[in-house]
């Protein structure tokens, strides 16, 4: 098997500031991932639409790195284990004036019972 740094591109920026997958489909989402390989920004698990996860299993880059301000943790589906790993290109996160679960403006009212009806 490969190791997880063969899925790793520290130069490739991410792919913009919120989950490119939500943005599409006018969504929102509670926290984002970063694709270590192509920079593709996505929902987590814990969103609606888990928009990393899927980017993982069906693009085959199998590691992804926290999008959250103050987090810098690697994540490799392969193996499924938490690993530290380079400087990724900036932008690290999303902006910090960036609402979790955002963005704001399509943040349903009701966002904390949606979630809890997706476990």
């Amino acid at each position: 098997m490969s190791d997880a740094n063969d899925f790793i591109r520290a130069d490739v920026p991410p792919s913009g500031p919120g989950c490119v997958d939500c943005e599409k489909i006018d969504s929102w989402w509670l926290h984002l991932r970063r694709c270590a390989f192509c920079g593709h920004v996505g929902c987590c698990d814990d969103s609606l639409h888990k928009h990393a996860t899927k980017h993982a299993h069906e693009s085959g880059h199998r590691v992804i790195q926290s999008f959250e301000p103050g987090e810098d943790w690697f994540w490799d589906f392969a193996t499924e284990t938490a690993f530290e790993g380079p400087l990724l290109a900036p932008p690290r996160s999303h902006p910090r004036s960036q609402t979790t679960p955002g963005p704001a403006n399509r943040v349903p009212r009701d966002w904390e019972d949606q979630l809890a009806g997706d476990a």
